[in-house]
């Protein structure tokens, strides 16, 4: 249903609601003279019925020739009408009392001195109903205009965080490139081309993950577990003595959606700090379950947490994605945790369809 067609909808309830009131109004008030309700009733209805077609004539009036900005031109011809539709209606409610008998023999007559003095007293009735009729006209202008704007808002308010979420997305992505290129190139210099060109085809698997999803915020567990499954494979390429991994997604939170590329900087975390830096085996463990209600993945790589002038662009991506996809209803911390470094994360459990 469009808004114009709601407006006469109420427009028509108004008029028919308030002859109702009216004509039971002045019933209740003269319950002990027995007169007939339905008259009654039918005769207010009757009565305040043309001021539904009045409110078409100032709506369209007004849509023309606008109260405001107030002028005099305009206030002027207002005014002009609001006292013809006065006069035009007291003149209808008077052949409609004389022609129904509302009051049955209660009925007034009327000599030409009653016309002219019931006119007189009907019009300051008229002049505030047309008045009335103006207010409510520019009050839902104004409630149509501030929804509107309102939505206008919200949808600018989404596009910009879908913006800044794209934008960190996409500092994630070079960033991550970059450093592999630098494992590759080191691979060549050392003479481990087979290793190299192992990390090549894993690049190009990780590389097709981010241009398929690109601009997406969220994809399936099950996706981005395969994603980070073939990046900790290039890890362990690098450290074939030194780096076991385990990747373990319950069934039931598979189809969860999480953002994209959310678990890649933490396993960078994890071998850069945990694995690279020691000279002795080391391992990456990932958990994902639902846990009261929310979706839970958790990171351990045994090391130390190693204080550091700050994050890098990797964690503090995270951070802020996490924080403008989820606001308050995520948990994200980087702990030690059972002779290692845990990186636990806590999102709410929605399925993506």
């Amino acid at each position: 249903m469009t808004s114009r067609k709601a407006g006469w909808l109420a427009a028509a309830a108004f008029w028919t609601f308030f002859g109702l009131l009216t004509g039971l109004q002045v019933w209740i008030s003269m319950i002990t003279h027995g007169h007939s309700v339905p008259r009654l009733l039918g005769y207010y209805l009757l009565g305040w019925g043309p001021w539904l077609g009045f409110t078409v004539v100032i709506v369209g009036l007004n849509r023309r020739w606008p109260v405001v900005p107030l002028g005099r031109r305009n206030a002027l011809l207002h005014l002009c009408v609001a006292l013809l539709l006065g006069i035009a209606h007291g003149a209808y409610w008077i052949e409609l009392t004389v022609s129904l008998r509302p009051f049955d023999r209660m009925t007034a007559e009327f000599s030409k001195a009653d016309v002219a003095g019931f006119l007189i007293s009907q019009l300051p009735v008229e002049l505030i109903l047309y008045g009335g009729v103006i207010a409510a006209l520019y009050t839902g202008d104004y409630i149509r205009r501030e929804r509107e704007r309102q939505v206008h808002i919200a949808q600018l308010e989404t596009s910009l965080s879908n913006a800044r979420l794209h934008a960190l997305e996409l500092q994630i992505q070079p960033h991550f490139l970059f450093n592999t290129l630098n494992v590759i190139s080191s691979l060549v210099r050392t003479g481990e081309q087979a290793e190299a060109v192992g990390m090549i085809a894993g690049l190009s698997d990780l590389l097709r993950y981010t241009l398929d999803h690109a601009g997406e915020q969220s994809v399936t567990l099950d996706e981005e577990g395969a994603m980070l499954r073939r990046y900790l494979e290039i890890q362990r390429s690098r450290f074939p003595d030194r780096l076991t991994f385990g990747v373990d997604v319950e069934p039931e939170v598979r189809r969860a959606a999480v953002p994209t590329l959310i678990l890649q900087p933490l396993a960078e975390n994890a071998i850069r700090h945990g694995i690279a830096r020691s000279a002795g085996a080391g391992t990456v463990n990932v958990r994902a379950f639902r846990c009261d209600g929310k979706l839970r993945i958790e990171m351990f790589n045994s090391g130390t947490l190693r204080p550091g002038p700050g994050e890098g662009i990797g964690l503090r991506n995270t951070r802020e994605r996490l924080r403008q996809l989820y606001g308050e209803a995520h948990h994200f911390e980087i702990r030690e945790h059972g002779g290692g470094v845990l990186a636990s994360l806590s999102i709410p459990c929605v399925e993506l369809t």
